[in-house]
């Protein structure tokens, strides 16, 4: 099983990290077949380069570079095929120098993060390939979901079914597909190889854990999550009974651990593919940048990180003291950058268009857009990208500034509760203590007025979040939330701030998606909508 880390759009290097995949596998393991994911030449998603014809040339050349160097081992890779009638996403069986089989999949998803049907058309057959004398059934993701082929596959003989995958990770998703091929086999009692793509995409991230299920729904052997690399399943023959041989099979990882390698994963693919020299953020002695800090440094090492602590008026000593214990911790080049003399001089600029106003969020937001400005240069100057701080229950009700707080390359918690932010930060100080305690303690604040906490305009986090979920990732209504037993006039308040602040989401920096309704592909509402208008009276 090929779990491994592609890079989207560069054929040249996928079809060489293939080619050095199948040498490992026939060479070192002795293997009779190399198995790759959903796509694997291209990427996945691989999006509107599908409309591209200049793209299937490369994929050509790819699939043609890798036809010649397959020798005494079957290959079985995912790729687009572009066809008179149209274009497939397929899975093609080399041997000896020649492709000896194709399969087409048959159920294209068209939801969630998924647009299959923007650019592929459906298989209509199944797909029997022997290797070895082992009648093989090929499926690619979706198809392992519903009932049908593998049922067809039955019927017809498979003695394995063989299920490629590009399955993005969301809090659950292992247990999701384990329940889903075990239940395929107990309709089938054929065991199942499940091979996933591994690495961040954009906003994606695909966490391996390819597994393998014999015929009695029991899971024989399993890859670690987030790791890539090449794991080798042996099957018994015995009467025309493949079974597998029973190995290791990773524990399953709590939801804490899973979500934060899938951030690290994230966050480390984003840099290194977009070819960034390192990252760079604002460090406000909060808990938010605090955890944005220690991801980044565990992503791609504290040697390529910078934080930068950007005190105002406002800023607390403790906010100073704290950032620069995590800063030390976390062997990071640190420096304070006082906005104190920019802002002024914005506020004295400004001073004959302000006359006769009083002071409100207007000069709060010139203090966080002070600070993007600062960041951006830097990231221009030595070519690191810019990490946004702003987590999921800020990003829903709005309580981030445009071009402040917001402005950056990539947002590292975007689809992290605020809730889940402060378990995150002790599930991190477990495995090694680098966020002071008192960050964790204190309530949190922008402080960017006197005294302010983020309480003062927002009910408090465990509330928030739980209406958020109910909003957002459930799709709930305001009567229905209501009627489970929040305060209506909360509930109100906000749906309001919710619907009002589409528009700041669309310009927001992408993020690591970890729920089954992230804000972005998942989430597509419009920016003008008079749809809850009612029900804010």
């Amino acid at each position: 099983m090929a779990q491994l880390n592609m890079f989207v759009g560069d054929m040249q290097y996928n079809v060489k990290k293939c080619i050095d995949a199948v040498h490992e596998a026939r060479d070192t393991h002795q293997a009779d077949a190399i198995v790759f994911p959903e796509l694997t030449l291209t990427g996945y998603p691989p999006e509107d380069l599908l409309l591209r014809s200049r793209f299937y040339t490369r994929v050509s050349a790819a699939l043609d570079k890798l036809i010649q160097e397959v020798k005494g081992i079957d290959v079985i890779i995912g790729y687009p095929e572009k066809t008179p009638q149209g274009v497939f996403n397929a899975a093609s069986v080399i041997s000896n120098g020649k492709i000896t089989a194709s399969y087409y999949k048959q159920h294209l998803p068209n939801y969630s993060v998924f647009d299959e049907k923007r650019y592929f058309i459906p298989g209509e057959s199944i797909t029997i390939v022997p290797i070895k004398g082992v009648r093989v059934g090929l499926t690619i993701c979706e198809d392992i979901w519903m009932k049908q082929p593998a049922s067809e596959y039955a019927r017809q003989g498979a003695q394995i079914l063989i299920n490629l995958n590009a399955s993005p990770f969301h809090i659950n998703k292992r247990q999701e597909r384990t329940e889903i091929i075990q239940q395929r086999v107990s309709e089938t009692a054929v065991p199942v190889v499940y091979v996933n793509l591994v690495g961040g995409q954009d906003e994606l991230v695909f966490d391996g854990g390819s597994f393998v299920c014999d015929k009695m729904g029991k899971i024989a052997y399993r890859a670690p999550d987030f790791v890539e690399g090449l794991y080798p399943v042996d099957f018994e023959i015995d009467n025309g009974i493949a079974t597998p041989v029973q190995t290791a099979v990773e524990a399953e990882p709590d939801e804490d651990t899973s979500v934060y390698n899938a951030l690290v994963s994230g966050v480390r693919d984003y840099i290194k593919k977009n070819g960034f020299h390192g990252a760079v953020l604002g460090l406000s002695g909060g808990i938010d940048s605090a955890l944005t800090l220690v991801i980044a440094v565990d992503a791609i090492g504290g040697e390529n990180v910078e934080a930068i602590m950007m005190p105002s008026r406002y800023t607390a000593d403790m906010s100073l003291e704290d950032a620069q214990i995590e800063a030390q911790n976390l062997d990071v080049d640190y420096r304070v950058i006082s906005i104190g003399p920019i802002f002024d001089r914005f506020l004295e600029s400004l001073e004959d268009e302000f006359a006769g106003t009083v002071v409100d969020a207007t000069e709060e937001n010139l203090q966080a857009r002070t600070r993007g400005a600062i960041l951006m240069a830097i990231s221009n100057k030595k070519g690191k990208m810019v990490l946004t701080t702003g987590n999921k229950s800020e990003m829903a009700v709005g309580y981030a500034t445009l071009y402040g707080d917001m402005a950056g390359g990539y947002d590292v918690l975007k689809d992290v509760p605020k809730t889940m932010v402060y378990r995150l930060c002790e599930y991190r100080n477990k495995l090694g203590a680098v966020i002071p305690q008192r960050v964790l303690d204190r309530p949190p604040s922008a402080e960017l007025a006197p005294d302010q906490t983020d309480q003062d305009s927002l009910p408090p986090y465990p509330v928030l979040d739980s209406i958020l979920e109910l909003y957002i990732e459930k799709e709930q209504c305001i009567e229905d939330i209501i009627d489970a037993g929040y305060d209506k006039d909360i509930v109100r308040k906000i749906v309001m701030l919710v619907d009002r602040n589409e528009y700041k989401r669309r310009q927001a920096a992408p993020g690591v998606r970890i729920s089954k309704l992230a804000f972005g592909r998942d989430r597509r509402y419009p920016i003008t909508s008079g749809y809850n208008k009612g029900n804010q009276d």
